[in-house]
């Protein structure tokens, strides 16, 4: 499968706003921007619902964007500004909140021991505690955004003890239910339905330290796209590059009214496909189910069912933004075809490209079993640790100390000196 750009009928054929949003764009840049954009608008847009294998789900959405240096990616920057007044207000509300809470309990002569509200956010850094993810997310009933440029930023943070919430954005997908206790920071945080966007980007290199794994469930989550081309030097001072913040700066504004409508419904409002839809969907999905058990690895499965919800997802982000204002005046969304068909066929483009990077990391990353013994460890740590955990797990020091060995081959720990090591 090659990683083919996102057909022109995909572009012809999105709403408006969209449309307009990725005029000023061409080739890989433009692609970069429509993914991107779609992964932001998908945490602007509550009280959207639908239900998608028994299961109530919201458009939040996984975007990874995989491409060496000075390829362009760096385009998926200006999807921010489609957030960015959003955040901005909830951040200042929260910060009035919390001051005025705190000059009340100043001026309370009877010491009211409450605690003030914590501060609310939009976006959230990547570079925060598993503890701090918790409590942003509690905090938040519309979800958050983690959007970073760098992917490196999140490898770092699943190689520390006290930051590694893969299994924090796992369960999110699914709006799981999540809970934490810890009892040396007084923290407990329960959340029914957690909700959580992501956009990153990154080069090959980066990706490894992040995903470690293609079975480990993360990886399947995520809607991919990647090249290996290096883009040419362009024309820094061409007058649409000084277009495309205004053009992002005005679709932000109109998402900042939209936002605040839908946040002020009382009762969700429901996205459905028509019956001729859903048998396409299960059509489409069938034969793509059977090519690739006959042509490819069964394990890529999980991503292809996956893929399903990205596509359900995808129809339903684009029928809202084409309904635009009107939605909060009906209490269903029937989609459009033509979303539905703008959805299938770029769920199709993303699942090649999933398949493309899935294949290039067949011989070079940790297996499940291999995975679990590393995260179970400290940063630093002995060979005493690592057969410890050997014995847990009833696997022969000798197969420990292979692994050891294997483990610096394959740049995911190195040697600091005799007997003690350090995760990468």
């Amino acid at each position: 499968m090659e990683n083919r750009l996102i057909d022109n009928t995909i572009y012809n054929n999105l709403p408006e706003d969209l449309k307009i949003l990725t005029s000023n764009f061409e080739g890989r840049e433009k692609d970069i921007v429509l993914l991107s954009s779609l992964g932001v608008i998908s945490n602007v847009l509550p009280n959207i619902k639908g239900t998608y294998d028994g299961d109530i789900v919201y458009p939040h959405m996984y975007v990874l964007i995989v491409a060496p240096p000075a390829s362009g990616k760096g385009v998926m920057n200006y999807s921010r500004m489609l957030i960015e007044p959003i955040h901005q207000a909830i951040l200042a509300n929260s910060k009035q909140e919390k001051s005025s809470c705190e000059d009340s309990k100043k001026k309370d002569k009877q010491g009211k021991k409450e605690p003030c509200p914590n501060i609310r956010l939009k976006i959230v850094p990547a570079n925060i505690s598993t503890s701090e993810l918790y409590t942003f997310l509690g905090n938040s009933k519309d979800g958050l955004l983690i959007m970073e440029s760098e992917a490196d930023t999140l490898s770092v943070m699943m190689n520390n003890d006290w930051s590694n919430y893969s299994d924090v954005l796992r369960k999110c997908f699914h709006h799981e239910p999540l809970s934490i206790a810890r009892k040396i920071e007084g923290l407990y945080e329960e959340i029914s339905e957690p909700k959580l966007s992501v956009v990153i980007s990154g080069t090959p290199g980066q990706l490894k330290p992040f995903l470690k794994s293609r079975e480990n469930g993360l990886f399947s989550r995520f809607a991919i796209y990647t090249f290996d081309e290096v883009s040419q030097f362009k024309n820094v001072f061409e007058l649409k590059s000084n277009d495309n913040k205004e053009l992002f700066s005005s679709l932000g504004s109109k998402l900042f009214n939209l936002y605040g409508d839908l946040h002020s419904l009382t009762e969700p409002v429901d996205f459905e496909l028509t019956e001729n839809q859903r048998r396409k969907f299960l059509s489409s999905f069938g034969y793509i189910w059977s090519d690739i058990v006959s042509n490819h690895t069964a394990s890529f499965l999980a991503n292809l069912n996956r893929h399903g919800l990205m596509l359900y997802k995808i129809a339903m982000i684009l029928s809202t933004l084409r309904r635009g204002d009107d939605i909060v005046n009906s209490d269903k969304i029937v989609c459009e075809h033509r979303d539905f068909l703008v959805a299938l066929r770029l769920t199709q483009t993303i699942l090649r490209h999933s398949k493309v990077v899935f294949d290039s990391m067949d011989t070079g990353f940790l297996s499940m079993k291999d995975e679990e013994i590393i995260d179970s460890l400290s940063p630093v740590f002995t060979r005493e640790d690592i057969v410890k955990k050997g014995t847990e797990l009833e696997i022969p020091v000798r197969t420990i100390d292979d692994k050891l060995r294997q483990f610096q081959v394959k740049k995911v720990i190195k040697k600091v000196s005799k007997g003690v090591y350090k995760k990468l």
